[in-house]
């Protein structure tokens, strides 16, 4: 009975040779073809390609406030985007204004985003309802003044979609 046993955690311990043996072979195959076809190589020749590197689509590069070309946006002031960002860096300045139904409604004076506290987690864009906020392909975003790393997102003399006129 124990011979059997024996048997048994030595077939066993084989068998963990050859599973490690098959992952490393697993894992390798990618390396590996790179080595048999260096042509096929994806890394990117940066900074000398600058002018026509293009990122990702689900590259998360410096916040965006989409206006169209009326210089209007989207953003309905609900701070949803605000409340989801788990490091307070975007700022939301409204202005109150009697609509003409004289009820009091929000106007987005100043949409402020602190990269320099930005996580880059990416919360803020999906969970905008009105679709008003994207990421931008800007990468290149390392500064040698901190202040410059506020950005005042809407565009100056921009205004909502929804406001009449």
């Amino acid at each position: 009975m124990a011979f059997l046993k024996t048997i048994k955690e030595v077939g066993h311990y084989f068998y963990e040779i050859y599973d490690g043996a098959a992952s490393l072979v697993r894992g390798m195959k990618v390396t590996g073809s790179y080595f048999v076809r260096p042509s096929s190589i994806v890394t990117q020749q940066y900074p000398e390609n600058r002018a026509t590197l293009k990122m990702f689509d689900s590259f998360k590069g410096e916040l965006m406030l989409i206006h169209d070309e009326n210089n209007k946006h989207s953003c309905n002031v609900c701070n949803t985007c605000a409340r989801k960002c788990p490091n307070g860096s975007i700022e939301i300045i409204y202005k109150k204004v009697e609509g003409a139904d004289g009820r009091s409604k929000k106007i987005l004076d100043k949409y402020i985003h602190h990269l320099e506290t930005c996580s880059f987690c990416g919360l803020c864009v999906p969970s905008c309802d009105e679709l008003a906020l994207k990421f931008d392909q800007k990468f290149e975003l390392a500064v040698f003044d901190r202040s410059k790393l506020t950005k005042v997102l809407n565009k100056p003399g921009s205004s909502s979609k929804a406001m009449k006129e």
